[in-house]
């Protein structure tokens, strides 16, 4: 009984101590049969289209007219970062839409070239909410050329892709798309986020 409440005592302390540099759980994000099944039949539904269509117009809008971008997504654009934040907690999606939506995001990224370096998921506590982020990070393909001509630079298409799905208290919360680009003297400058957009959403 003695080791039985060290054990248990042990798990309440790191899931106290745990954060996002330090979680409580961290795994690959493996997706079962039944999950890609679905996954593949949720493709063909509307559902995508509307999303797809969704994020494409008020993209456009956030261009011409930021103050009328709907609530529920948000538009990054900095020199070196650039993406787009969608608040699934203030629509009417499921966690299932989410999930799909997440990985077909992956998915048209793969199809620009690009490798999957890591995907993953972490498992913390915040004061108020379990958190959990599952992530797909990708790197342009193929892995950089050591033997570049004197004065050649790296090709580095969009940067860096980090696909973030955020959960609290296993609630869907918010879907983050964020290309990430060098900015130094060994790459190339990115070429431009409206054309992802316009590559993904199509």
């Amino acid at each position: 009984m003695d080791n039985l409440w060290a054990y248990l005592k042990n798990i309440w302390t790191k899931a106290e101590q745990s954060s996002p540099s330090h979680p409580l759980i961290h795994e690959l994000i493996e997706r079962s049969k039944e999950e890609k099944e679905d996954y593949e039949y949720w493709k063909r539904t509307l559902v995508l289209r509307r999303l797809l269509d969704w994020v494409k117009n008020q993209f456009s809008i956030h261009q011409l007219q930021p103050q009328h971008t709907d609530e529920t997504v948000d538009f990054l654009n900095t020199p070196s970062s650039k993406g787009f934040v969608v608040h699934f907690h203030k629509t009417r999606y499921s966690k299932r839409d989410a999930v799909h939506f997440f990985d077909y995001l992956k998915e048209r990224v793969l199809e620009l070239g690009y490798r999957s370096q890591i995907s993953d998921r972490r498992s913390y506590n915040r004061p108020d909410w379990v958190e959990m982020v599952e992530r797909h990070y990708l790197k342009p393909g193929p892995v950089f050329n050591t033997t570049l001509s004197p004065g050649e630079k790296h090709q580095q298409r969009y940067g860096n892709i980090m696909l973030e799905l955020e959960w609290r208290n296993d609630k869907i919360y918010n879907l983050r798309f964020r290309a990430n680009s060098y900015r130094d003297r060994l790459f190339e400058e990115a070429d431009d986020f409206q054309e992802l957009m316009q590559l993904i959403t199509k």
